[in-house]
């Protein structure tokens, strides 16, 4: 039987606090598609160039007011982003609306169909493309705080434990597989042969979380989900799509009979922690594929369990807001002496030549870019606070039993997180994790922080969560 979890934003006020004249809310949209050329995802997935557009991609974005505190997202259809694209959103919001940056949530949903915002050598045209994203991040927000109108609001909560899987799996020990680096031996792969594949190596995050906002006559505003499923993915090479997240935007409106409605109606659906999950059933043959049909089955199962959220919920308008945001340095894995002789021996070759090198010949440039990182990494953490919901963030691709202990230990009567928020900070493996090997803790542009990274950043979002809720 599936589980049912609803509950009702309550109004929190602190000692001598006053409430303001209540609550408003706005929400927009802003296309943030590419031009063609622009390299999509990255140097390991190879998807290429956008070459046709099956589907715009967009920054949905939603600013909350409480009289005191105001308070904006934006979650964005790209795969992650630059900490100076972020910023530099941040820049044009702080001048055009007086919103102090850690009031301000960005984020990216992971598809892999769109451009992997990073500054790591794609070409003018991709660096061109993040200042665009930055401004449009902006100017979605913006917008988004024009339209700002009484309303209220509530959250509840599914588990939808069907559509998750983990898919890091502890290996049978004479498994013969290397990694990029030539080593034999890791008791963890990511997608390995159904033959070796023993038991999943850690859980899964079912639930599934949805605030909703109406007008103050009751009309849909905007739907925040949040679901810890990395992606769907199948699609062509060259195609540009929002991955199951845009389709969920397009159902929950339909569902909701919100279709252009005046203002226009937004829904979101933001990443959670899916650092190690995603939609595959590795033991079962039917549950494998991806492609837009999955997309469509994944988004209109979800969107039916939201509108089955939204009937049951109280919305209300006496909810207060907090936000709170920290950066803490962590170190860089970066490589030594023997890693960087290995990358440059293996670079000189003419494999290295090829269109479509090896995973080795990829892992050797990523060693190279790996090199040329600072020691220490800023990475920036934030708790947002809406009545008696608290939504956590962590630049990261964050493991599910990450965001697990964190709903466990946290001081809220209700709290997720919100994954690859303010920047990019890359996998987020557990320390045992890292033991354990496998694709996500491989050193790349893609897994660089400490291996101790995970219990610091995990602390200081609890922190966070206790200061955003007077702890």
């Amino acid at each position: 039987m599936k589980h049912l979890r609803l509950t009702v934003l309550t109004l929190c006020l602190s000692d001598g606090m006053t409430f303001g004249a209540g609550l408003r809310a706005g929400a927009a949209t802003s296309n943030i598609t590419p031009d063609m050329g622009v390299v999509l995802d990255g140097t390991i997935m190879k998807i290429g160039p956008a070459k046709q557009v099956h589907d715009e991609l967009h920054a949905r974005c939603l600013v909350l007011d409480d009289g005191k505190t105001r308070i904006a997202f934006a979650v964005c259809d790209v795969t992650m982003m630059a900490p100076e694209i972020v910023a530099e959103a941040k820049g044009l919001l702080k001048e055009a609306l007086d919103l102090p940056p850690e009031n301000i949530l960005i984020s990216a949903t992971h598809t892999h169909s769109a451009p992997r915002a990073l500054n790591i050598g794609f070409g003018p045209a991709n660096e061109a493309y993040h200042h665009f994203l930055a401004r449009r991040i902006a100017d979605g927000i913006r917008r988004a705080a024009f339209q700002l109108a009484p309303a209220k609001i509530g959250w509840g909560s599914v588990n939808k434990p069907e559509l998750v899987f983990n898919r890091r799996w502890f290996v049978k020990t004479d498994s013969k597989r290397a990694n990029p680096f030539g080593r034999i031996g890791e008791r963890v792969q990511f997608g390995p042969a159904v033959a070796e594949a023993e038991t999943p190596s850690g859980p899964v995050d079912p639930e599934f979380c949805v605030l909703s906002v109406q007008h103050a006559d009751g009309r849909p505003l905007c739907v925040l989900a949040n679901y810890g499923l990395h992606y769907i993915g199948g699609v062509p090479t060259g195609q540009v799509s929002a991955d199951y997240f845009g389709v969920f935007a397009d159902r929950i409106q339909e569902q909701l009979s919100a279709d252009r409605q005046d203002p226009p109606f937004v829904g979101i659906l933001s990443n959670g922690t899916s650092g190690d999950v995603n939609g595959v059933n590795l033991k079962d043959p039917n549950k494998r594929k991806g492609g837009y049909p999955r997309m469509r089955e994944v988004a209109d199962d979800l969107a039916d369990a939201a509108l089955k959220i939204i009937q049951d919920i109280e919305h209300r308008s006496d909810v207060e807001l907090g936000a709170k945001l920290t950066t803490i340095p962590l170190h860089v894995r970066k490589p030594g002496a023997d890693e960087m002789a290995w990358a440059q021996s293996l670079l000189a070759t003419d494999e290295a030549k090829k269109p479509n090198p090896s995973r080795p010949v990829i892992y050797a440039r990523e060693t190279m870019g790996l090199a040329t990182y600072p020691d220490t990494m800023p990475i920036a953490l934030q708790a947002l606070r809406i009545g008696d919901l608290t939504i956590a963030s962590a630049p990261c691709e964050v493991f599910a039993i990450t965001g697990l202990a964190i709903k466990k230990e946290s001081v809220a009567k209700a709290t997720f997180t919100i994954e690859l928020a303010n920047g990019y900070g890359g996998y987020l493996p557990t320390p045992e994790q890292h033991e354990y090997g496998g694709y996500e803790t491989w050193p790349a542009r893609s897994s660089f922080l400490e291996v101790e990274a995970e219990p610091k950043i995990r602390a200081t979002l609890l922190k966070l969560i206790r200061a955003v809720n007077g702890r």
